[in-house]
């Protein structure tokens, strides 16, 4: 579906070109501080978000102290259907905060990277061990041009391949030319 969903694909799918693309996550993140709704304002094109504008993610702890993740979103515009999501997020490894693992689908994983955060939590830029799945995250359905320019410009340092991103329609935002 949204967001994170990918992350059952990206558990069945080969890392083959995983080498092209710079997968360095932030070393430190305040889980607490990362709780919250994040708005989806670019990302790379996939089939379980195929016609989703609106789409947001929100994350919170489950009573088994993992994290709980809902995404949604809007097919075809901010006025369609709504879709929704429920899943789940851990971090295996604490000296690593920045690389969590994330299911939709019963046991199976994927890799939720966070290859850079702003140091007040405003924006994130979302990664996995593929260079086929990205996102830019936002605290804000509007992200200003000046920030978005130079995540794009250190998703490009990374070796991310850019011609194929999407930007996200949310409420009160233009499309950043």
């Amino acid at each position: 579906m949204i967001g994170l969903a990918w992350l059952f694909i990206i558990s069945c799918s080969s890392t083959t070109q995983m080498d092209s693309i710079d997968t360095t996550t932030v070393k430190d993140v305040d889980i607490y501080k990362y709780l919250g709704r994040w708005y989806e304002i670019a990302r790379f094109p996939h089939s379980f978000e195929k016609g989703l504008e609106g789409v947001t993610a929100e994350y919170s702890f489950r009573k088994d102290g993992k994290i709980r993740v809902i995404n949604s979103g809007y097919k075809d515009s901010l006025n369609g259907e709504r879709s929704r999501i429920e899943g789940k997020a851990k971090i295996p490894d604490k000296s690593q905060p920045g690389r969590l693992k994330v299911s939709f689908f019963l046991f199976f994983y994927g890799d939720y990277f966070i290859l850079e955060l702003d140091p007040e939590y405003r924006w994130a830029m979302i990664g996995s061990s593929s260079p086929k799945y990205f996102w830019i995250l936002s605290r804000t359905p509007q992200m200003d041009e000046e920030t978005y320019r130079m995540l794009l410009d250190r998703a490009r340092e990374r070796g991310y391949d850019l011609d194929q991103l999407v930007e996200v329609e949310q409420p009160g935002s233009q499309q950043v030319p």
